[in-house]
């Protein structure tokens, strides 16, 4: 089990992957809007997206978990 966390705080403006989808290392798996810029977080591990744990929309904090890879 992978956790990907935010690094940085802010809003969730868009999730780019579903649960259940195969993701490679280095790949988006959402975007966070932060004073009026957009930061990509992607994966460093190549795996399956087990699970979102936001939802656009969301605020995240530095180190939240925003998804689970297995």
């Amino acid at each position: 089990m992978i956790e990907v966390k935010a690094n940085m705080a802010g809003s969730v403006w868009k999730i780019v992957v579903k649960e259940g989808e195969e993701v490679e290392d280095g790949q988006d798996l959402l975007i966070l809007e932060s004073m009026k810029m957009e930061i990509p977080i992607a994966t460093e591990d190549d795996g399956t997206v087990k699970e979102l744990k936001v939802q656009e929309g969301d605020f995240v904090n530095e180190g939240d978990v925003v998804a689970i890879l297995e």
